[in-house]
């Protein structure tokens, strides 16, 4: 044990003290530095996605670029911080990205890039493929609406593949952030789309069963 000088024992903790300040102070910097760009990435990833819903492919990648780009740079500040990194709004980001990511790939009959492509977390990209899955609903209601028939049943074949290879992960939910409800909720989405999807079958075959009829 070391002797400390009279009034040595308020310096060494002061000593203590600073340092940690200094750590807890640089720490602070890269979280107000990481959440604007995390809403950044969010932002650009919910428009990157209703631009694939408009067709508009060239918007689509600008946008889905922008997000990347905000993804990269909070997880440049967050690096020397991984309690910070592991707080949520950088696995919400990612997920977003996964998710706008995949809404293009999957629209467009591509593979997915997976979590070391896309270099973000196992969970955000499998949480973010989930919700990618339940995006493409309103894709399909467009092309049945349009009466691409064909198209409507390869996007209900598409999240039918997401949501087979994702349902074997069973493990709790705290080390799968959630991803058990997040496959319920698609799953809810398949159904009701299996049932457009059929609805809008039966209803073609019998329009041109009549017109057939009425030659």
């Amino acid at each position: 044990m070391t002797d400390l000088p009279p009034g040595g024992a308020r310096a060494h903790l002061d000593r203590i003290v600073a340092a940690v300040d200094d750590g807890l102070a640089a720490a602070n910097r890269a979280r107000e530095a990481a959440l604007p760009a995390c809403r950044r990435a969010i932002r650009h990833a919910g428009s990157s996605i209703r631009a694939v819903h408009r067709l508009d492919g060239a918007e689509a990648t600008a946008l889905v670029e922008a997000c990347e780009a905000a993804i990269r740079e909070a997880q440049a500040v967050l690096a020397p911080f991984p309690a910070l990194a592991q707080a949520g709004y950088l696995h919400d980001a990612e997920k977003e990205f996964v998710e706008a990511r995949a809404v293009a790939a999957l629209v467009a009959g591509a593979p997915v890039p997976g979590p070391s492509e896309l270099d973000v977390g196992t969970t955000a990209w499998m949480r973010g493929l989930a919700e990618a899955a339940s995006e493409l609903r309103r894709h399909l209601l467009d092309r049945l609406r349009e009466g691409d028939l064909e198209r409507g049943e390869a996007l209900l074949g598409a999240m039918d593949d997401v949501y087979g290879a994702l349902v074997v992960v069973d493990y709790p939910d705290a080390v799968t952030n959630g991803l058990r409800r997040t496959l319920d909720a698609l799953r809810a989405v398949l159904e009701r789309s299996r049932g457009d999807v059929t609805t809008t079958v039966l209803q073609t075959r019998l329009q041109r069963a009549i017109e057939a009829a009425g030659r």
